[in-house]
């Protein structure tokens, strides 16, 4: 059994798989807001209920908003800032007594969408987040990629490529820099674009051809276009609550072919199978199958 975490800034939830993939248990409750230690308790209480509930002890696997820093081992990179410089992964592996794998929450959903979802009949695959913020994970044959700084994926903090006139002033982003594809990308970033619109859903319905949407495919065209032109995914999977606009799926990869160093472009741009359920479930495989468990 796999036991799936997703630590998120509002609610922590928890999903039990069975070796393939089956969901068993599910569980979500609110995060302790600001609140390091009563997180802690809460991600125990929650593992140590469901193995009580279900009768057997399972893997445990967390995602989380940020990543666990390799040289210090606490939190770093948080949008939960009440993570950041704390040494989660001690903590929580002393109160569950085992090991816990930790990974970043668009990981988890690669890992998520790469082992059954959109990119599972596949073997290189980016998946993307398009939130409240602009993330990113890179799988390859169903493996997660963690590079030498643990920043595998970050497209979102790279400068928008083949900037244009209509792009500029370059807007400010909270890393300190500005023109990161985050500030254009972002629910938030388009929302400013649009006057502060909040359905961005019905925003696209209704005005799908207004002047504010043809900028965002073509500038979400040109940022994918740059992980294309260096990673050449097979599939690319969005989530995020800007996944929901079904009109990225046909228009974004009309758009890319003219930024695409090859002649003809074979990547697929998919929606996540899984959904909102991506992390947490991407989270419990981060314990890969292996004969017997």
């Amino acid at each position: 059994m796999r036991i799936g975490i997703d630590l998120g800034g509002t609610k922590i939830e928890l999903i039990a798989l069975d070796n393939s993939g089956v969901e068993l248990l599910r569980q979500r409750v609110a995060t302790p807001q600001g609140d390091y230690l009563g997180t802690v308790d809460t991600i125990a209480n929650l593992v140590t209920h469901a193995e009580q509930h279900l009768g057997a002890t399972g893997t445990v696997g967390i995602g989380i908003p940020g990543t666990i820093s390799r040289d210090s081992g606490i939190v770093k990179n948080a949008n939960s800032t009440c993570l950041i410089g704390q040494p989660l992964q001690q903590d929580i592996e002393h109160r569950l007594k085992r090991e816990v794998r930790f990974a970043n929450d668009a990981d988890c959903f690669t890992l998520s969408e790469a082992t059954d979802g959109a990119g599972r009949n596949t073997d290189i695959v980016f998946g993307v987040i398009l939130g409240t913020g602009v993330g990113g994970g890179i799988t390859v044959c169903k493996q997660l990629l963690a590079g030498a700084n643990q920043i595998t994926g970050e497209w979102g903090h790279n400068p928008l490529p083949w900037p244009q006139q209509a792009d500029l002033p370059s807007p400010p982003c909270y890393c300190g820099r500005s023109g990161c594809i985050e500030t254009y990308l972002s629910g938030p970033g388009f929302s400013k674009l649009i006057g502060g619109e909040l359905d961005l859903e019905k925003y696209w319905q209704q005005h799908h051809e207004s002047e504010a949407c043809y900028h965002y495919l073509d500038r979400l065209a040109r940022s994918l276009a740059s992980v294309i032109n260096i990673l050449d995914p097979h599939t690319i999977v969005l989530g995020g609550g800007l996944s929901n606009i079904e009109r990225l799926y046909s228009e974004v990869p009309k758009r890319w072919g003219k930024y695409i160093f090859s002649d003809r472009v074979h990547t697929q741009l998919k929606r996540a199978v899984h959904g909102d359920s991506s992390g947490v479930r991407g989270a419990a495989w981060l314990w890969p199958l292996r004969p017997g468990n």
